[in-house]
């Protein structure tokens, strides 16, 4: 059975509704990224608070690889609980305008850098079971995004990191870089592509 999203149509009701819409509009890049789309949407319809940590134990979560302008560089936290370097990102939170707003704002928490600029477009997905002390969190369903700092940029480590530091795209940690290379890939794809159409650039994560 099926609950009532929590948050009411102004909160993860409305996420549940972005992340639908996006994820139903979004071409994959391959039959892999098509099955998981397809997974995602499944689940979004049998979950209507799948948007929300307090829902099912398999939830949706977003996060947003940062690049440095020039796509060479990643900036990577060293997750507190998984002592692993990920992108950033987290949990939705009924505040949030869209799906791409929230894993923006991650990225600025996590980093924090108070702009980043990130690109519409879903990047990626990825289904991962959590091993550790993750509370009623079994698995993740992640929607990831990619998002550009400013040149320069000073990133600050937070309480929810071990560490915070800018990797070699062709150097990334050898802990996580079988998992970390395909959404780098996916990520640098997208920005050479919205070097060349600078209007898919969006401010903040308001799209």
């Amino acid at each position: 059975m099926t609950t009532t999203p929590p948050g009411g149509p102004t909160g993860f009701a409305r996420l549940h509704t972005d992340a639908l819409e996006r994820l139903t509009a979004w071409a994959p890049p391959d039959d892999r990224q098509a099955g998981l789309r397809d997974e995602f949407v499944a689940h979004l319809r049998a979950h209507p608070d799948a948007m929300s940590k307090q829902g099912p134990p398999a939830h949706l979560t977003g996060s947003v690889l940062v690049l440095d302008p020039t796509g060479e560089h990643a900036l990577l936290t060293l997750h507190r609980r998984a002592r692993r370097w990920f992108q950033l990102g987290g949990h939705y939170e009924a505040g949030d305008a869209n799906v791409l707003a929230a894993a923006t704002r991650e990225a600025r928490e996590e980093s924090g850098l108070p702009h980043v600029t990130p690109l519409p477009q879903v990047a990626q997905l990825d289904r991962h079971v959590l091993a550790g002390d993750f509370g009623t969190c079994h698995e993740h369903l992640d929607v990831r995004f990619v998002a550009v700092a400013g040149p320069g940029a000073q990133a600050v480590v937070s309480d929810e990191s071990l560490d915070l530091r800018w990797w070699p795209v062709d150097a990334l940690p050898e802990d996580s870089r079988d998992e970390l290379a395909p959404l780098v890939a996916a990520g640098r794809r997208l920005l050479a592509g919205a070097a060349t159409a600078p209007s898919s650039v969006v401010a903040d994560g308001q799209a």
